[in-house]
């Protein structure tokens, strides 16, 4: 008798989402559910709606229709109770400007007793160095940090955040990206609102892609490649005059030349195939490599044009 592995406890299910500002359709018929424990990931350009969307489930805005049930409340009648078991680092946020680091994580952590440490959670985000810096004198990084800091200090069920690692230099971006894991690891569910490409593929359990205030897909990270970029890519470089013959050859789908590199698009054993072909022309390029296809091909492929910062 086959034994299947209990569904996952769903934590956060919309449907229909409509938000509407003025004339502009902010969110459009969004419908998606998150799961216990995963990172669920909203990705897209900015004005493709993801802010919208975690702040009608935080109960920041009212949406004009759709329903939405988080941790079992509906944000817009029952927001004073669900924030006291959700943290949101908000894409714009401020503080006074002469509140220190430790007054802020104090003040935050005194709304909610039993939540976490907050000098563990100064440790963990790098801010032990500026505890008696005032807010005014943080850098961007610095500041963003704090605010994701003060988004877990009531120890959240759930946590929304929004871009967390605009402004950060690289290692920072990694220690967070670290640390992000181990809050999921701990059983937070998050929802991460990105447009990075790169952090959406390592950090998202499933990640859902917005354009122009439609979901357009919503898969893992592979399934999203797998099922909405082109094949894999193999390039090289040749003073070959005439390459046009890998065209014939099975599993290819295009050759593209640019003076001296060739691209070749294709499919299943793409590879094999034509570096065997290219030892019969007698063509044996040192520089030969595969390319595999990234979320960002699947990315251009789903919303049909570059992605805009």
């Amino acid at each position: 008798m086959e034994v299947r592995a209990p569904a996952p406890e769903v934590v956060i299910a919309v449907e229909g989402l409509l938000k509407v500002y003025g004339d502009t359709v902010a969110v459009d018929n969004a419908s998606f559910t998150v799961a216990r424990g995963e990172i669920f990931g909203l990705l897209g350009p900015n004005g493709a709606g993801k802010t919208t969307t975690v702040e009608c489930l935080q109960g920041l805005r009212i949406a004009e229709r759709g329903s939405i049930n988080v941790l079992g409340f509906d944000p817009r009648r029952h927001a004073t109770a669900l924030r006291r078991r959700i943290g949101g680092q908000l894409q714009q946020s401020a503080l006074p400007e002469h509140m220190r680091v430790w007054e802020a994580l104090d003040l935050f952590s005194s709304f909610i007793p039993g939540g976490h440490d907050w000098r563990v959670l100064m440790r963990q985000w790098d801010l032990e160095s500026k505890r008696k810096a005032t807010f005014h004198s943080l850098s961007g990084g610095q500041r963003q940090r704090l605010f994701v800091a003060l988004a877990l200090v009531n120890d959240p069920q759930i946590v929304f955040l929004d871009e967390m690692t605009t402004g950060l230099d690289p290692a920072a971006r990694r220690l967070a990206w670290e640390l992000i894991r181990e809050i999921r690891d701990r059983g937070t569910t998050v929802v991460l609102v990105t447009h990075f490409m790169d952090e959406a593929e390592k950090l998202c359990d499933r990640i859902a892609v917005m354009e122009g205030g439609r979901i357009v897909a919503i898969d893992t990270p592979r399934g999203l490649i797998e099922n909405h970029a082109c094949g894999v890519c193999i390039a090289f470089t040749t003073d070959a005059d005439d390459v046009s013959w890998i065209g014939g050859i099975g599993c290819v789908d295009s050759v593209q030349r640019h003076g001296r590199r060739v691209e070749v698009e294709g499919s299943g054993p793409v590879l094999v195939l034509v570096a065997a072909a290219l030892v019969e022309h007698g063509i044996v390029p040192e520089d030969l490599h595969l390319e595999q296809p990234t979320l960002e091909d699947a990315y251009l492929h789903l919303t049909g044009h570059a992605q805009r910062d």
